[in-house]
Formats: structure tokens, sequence, C-alpha cells
């Protein structure tokens, strides 16, 4: 090879060089080839296909933030400070302070969360749909039961479809209602239809009073009421209220 040509080459295996006049060239569709009368294949590095761009992830659709750094605040420090023991460990306090209420600014879209708010919450919650009932001295388990079903009830509050789901969700198991409400023929109503009866089979974590209380404050006022648990009858607004 003369010393005008500056031409790359790479070596061959086994030793020596390839010939300028012999290296690979390029062929459509076919890739890196050797001249046929070398038989010589380099090692290749093949083109990944180019894949497509990864969907955006909208804010609202987040599982939840992302964790803090636990030196968060000293990492925002000057180099020079850093240098400085005792200037460390004093804004480190600071930190851990300042880290504790970040931790509940975090979680505070979690509160009107039924399921996960802290139990101080649940009363504020009920206060917020108008449900009194919640008692912090109830177990917690029935505080998130009362705050979650009346929420629930609320959108079909005074319907027989919303009685009988806020029963099934105070009660844990099936519920049956019946009421004097329909749709007849212009002159065939009857004189009273301003009743319902209602039939639980038990008042799940409640206790019998408190069930009784939270199932009168969903019916109206102008409606005689019958409340039975099992065989028994536990409430009745009217004595002789006409079922069926």
């Amino acid at each position: 090879m003369s010393e005008e040509d500056t031409t790359s080459v790479p070596p061959a295996p086994g030793g020596g060089e390839i010939p300028s006049t012999e290296l690979m060239e390029l062929q459509p569709g076919a890739g890196l080839l050797p001249r046929p009368e070398t038989g010589v294949m380099p090692p290749v590095e093949r083109v990944q296909p180019l894949r497509p761009p990864a969907k955006s992830v909208r804010r609202d659709k987040r599982v939840g933030t992302a964790p803090r750094h636990p030196q968060w605040l000293l990492n925002q420090l000057p180099v020079g400070m850093l240098e400085s023991d005792f200037f460390v460990r004093f804004v480190a306090l600071f930190q851990d302070l300042g880290g504790t209420l970040l931790d509940d600014a975090d979680t505070i879209e979690h509160v009107p969360d039924v399921s996960v708010t802290p139990v101080s919450m649940l009363s504020y919650l009920a206060g917020w749909i108008g449900v009194d009932v919640v008692d912090e001295s109830l177990p917690e388990e029935v505080q998130r039961v009362i705050v979650a079903s009346s929420a629930k009830a609320l959108a079909h509050r005074g319907t027989i479809a919303g009685l009988r789901g806020y029963l099934e969700m105070l009660s844990g198991g099936q519920a049956e209602v019946v009421d004097g409400g329909g749709i007849w023929r212009e002159g065939e109503a009857p004189t009273d239809v301003a009743w319902v009866r209602m039939t639980v089979e038990g008042t799940g974590h409640l206790p019998e009073d408190e069930f009784v209380s939270l199932v009168r404050d969903e019916i109206p006022a102008h409606v005689r009421a019958e409340l039975w648990v099992g065989e028994r009858r536990v409430f009745s607004t009217v004595e002789g209220v006409a079922v069926g």
C-alpha cells in the first residue's frame, strides 16, 4: 500500500490487511457483503427497527406521585455549604420536619377516599353529605360503611332502587323493598300509596338501634314505613301499615 493511500482498512482474519480494492460494498436489501473473491464477512451490526413513540401519560392517569429523595433539602444547598458538618446537620433537622409536612400534603388527594382516609376525617366527610349519625365511638369499619353507603345512595335517594341499595350496603346481605308506588290508569290509582316495607337478613356490623336510626333518615317524612329483620319487625311508624 502506498504512503499516499490513507484509506482505513479493517484487519483481515488471521492477520494482515484487506486491500482497499476488496472492501465491503453495500447492496440494496442484502446488507454488507464481501466480494466473491475474498469470502470475508466482518461482523455486521443490524439496525433495530424503529419503534413507535411511547404514548404520553396524562397527569390525572398517574398512579401516584414519585417518591421524594431522602436528602431533598440538602441536595438544594450550594457545594460550599455541604463542606460544613455542623451546617449539614443543622439543615437536616429542618429536612426531617419538612418531610413529614410534605408527606401529608402529598396524600391530600386521598382524603376524600373513604377506604383510606384517617378515621378522624370520617365524621367530616359524613357532614359534607348531610349524614350526622357517624359517631367516633363506633368501630372504624362501621364508620367507613356508613359514609360509603350514604354517599353511594345519595344520587338515588327517595327511590326504591336507592333504598334497596342502601339497605344492602348497610346490612351486607340481600334486601327486599315493597312500596305503594306504581303506575295506574286514570281513576284506578289506590287511595293509599305512601307506605313502604323493608326486609333485611341482618344488620351487618351495626347494632340494631343504629341500623334503625340510619334507615329512618332515608325514609321521606310523609311515608309510613316498616322495617323487618328476618321475621322480626324492629321499626314501624304506624301500626297496621298496608302491604300489597
